[in-house]
Order: C-alpha cells, then structure tokens, then sequence
C-alpha cells in the first residue's frame, strides 16, 4: 500500500476556535498534514484521505513542547476555504 502525507499552511488574521480547545487558538500560520493512501489501478490512480493533523503552536512560535492534533475533514475544508476566500 503506497501512501503519502501532503502540507498546507493555513493563515489566520484571526483567534479561531478548534473544537477540544478550551479557548480560541491565536490568529497565525499553522501547518496541516494530510495523509492520504493511493487507490485505484495500473489505468487511473486517485488518492483518499485517511487523516488530517493540525500543528501547533503556530509557525515562527517558539514553544517547549509542539503537538500534532487529528482534525476532522470538515474542519480543514474550512480552514482552506477561509484562507483562499478572506472575508
């Protein structure tokens, strides 16, 4: 089974909530990793998503301790509709 872990830096300009979070994350660029497993054939070749992580603290950070937190599809699909599409 070939796989392979895509990345996004996502921008906020704002505080924004995470659920599982207590209080809003601040505004700043975040990494997300995508791991995905390829499916398909010898002809066509397609790849599904089986996982998303989020990266904290936020880029540039400095921290004694990082973490890679799973995040939901949906979730991510909204961080990178936000970042292409500002408000």
């Amino acid at each position: 089974m070939t796989t392979r872990t895509t990345q996004t830096i996502v921008s906020f300009s704002v505080p924004f909530a995470l659920p599982g979070f207590p209080s809003p994350l601040p505004a700043g660029e975040y990494r997300v990793d995508h791991d995905e497993v390829m499916i398909g054939g010898n002809v066509e070749v397609g790849w599904l998503r089986t996982a998303t992580y989020i990266h904290l603290p936020a880029i540039g950070v400095g921290a004694s301790t990082h973490q890679m937190v799973p995040i939901d599809r949906e979730i991510t699909d909204a961080f990178v509709w936000q970042t292409i599409h500002p408000e």
